[in-house]
C-alpha cells in the first residue's frame, strides 16, 4: 500500500497551477515548496487567481475532489458596486464563453461581504481613482476555465482580485501567500 500525501498550498498570485512550463520566466508550484515526486494539483486556479490549492499524490482522491458535489468558495473583488440584480444574475446561472461554445453556468450562491482584508498583492490592482469596489462570496460546484472572472464580467462587474477561500471542507483560513502545510487528507 502506497502512503499518499497531501498539502494545501495558498497560491500566491503570479504562479501557475503547475509544475513545469515551457516559458522559463513563468513560476511554478516547485518553486514554492519541494513537493514529493507524483504530487498534482486538485484543480486549478489561473496564474492571476490566489487561494487555496490542494495538492496530493492520490489520483483517486483528486477526482474525488474535484467531483460536481464539491463546493468551492471565492471571495472576488469586484469592479464596481454590485447589487441584486448583478448577484441574481450570478445566483441563477449565467451565459459565459468557454472555448468559443455558449454556456449557461449552474445557478450557485452569491452574496454580498465586508471587504475580506487580505493582505495587499504583488502587483497592485489599481488605484482608488478608478470608482469603488465590492466584495462578493460566490460558491460552485463547477469549475470550467476562468469560470468565475468570466461570470462577474457577464453581470457586469468585472473581477478584480479573485482568492479561493474553500474547497469542500477544506478552508485557506489564515494561510499566508506561499504558505504550504502538510495535512493528513481532505
Amino acid at each position: 500500500m502506497t502512503n499518499h500525501r497531501h498539502f494545501i498550498l495558498h497560491k500566491p498570485f503570479g504562479v501557475l497551477s503547475q509544475f513545469r512550463c515551457e516559458h522559463d520566466w513563468k513560476r511554478v508550484l516547485g518553486e514554492i515548496y519541494d513537493f514529493p515526486e507524483g504530487a498534482m494539483p486538485v484543480g486549478r486556479l489561473d496564474e492571476d487567481s490566489e487561494g487555496l490549492l490542494l495538492l496530493t499524490t492520490d489520483g483517486k482522491l483528486c477526482d474525488l475532489m474535484r467531483a460536481k458535489d464539491k463546493e468551492k468558495e471565492y471571495y472576488v473583488q469586484l469592479d464596481g458596486l454590485i447589487d441584486e440584480t448583478g448577484l441574481g444574475k450570478l445566483r441563477n446561472g449565467i451565459e459565459i464563453g468557454i472555448r468559443g461554445i455558449k454556456y449557461l453556468t449552474l445557478p450557485c450562491r452569491a452574496e454580498l461581504i465586508p471587504d475580506p482584508e487580505f493582505p495587499p498583492r504583488i502587483k497592485k490592482i489599481r488605484d482608488d481613482r478608478h470608482g469603488p469596489t465590492s466584495w462578493i462570496s460566490i460558491i460552485i460546484t463547477e469549475g470550467k476555465n476562468r469560470q468565475i472572472r468570466k461570470m462577474t464580467a457577464a453581470a457586469g462587474f468585472p473581477t478584480l482580485r479573485l482568492l479561493r477561500v474553500r474547497v469542500d471542507q477544506v478552508a485557506l483560513g489564515d494561510m499566508t501567500a506561499g504558505e504550504v502545510r502538510e495535512v493528513s487528507g481532505f
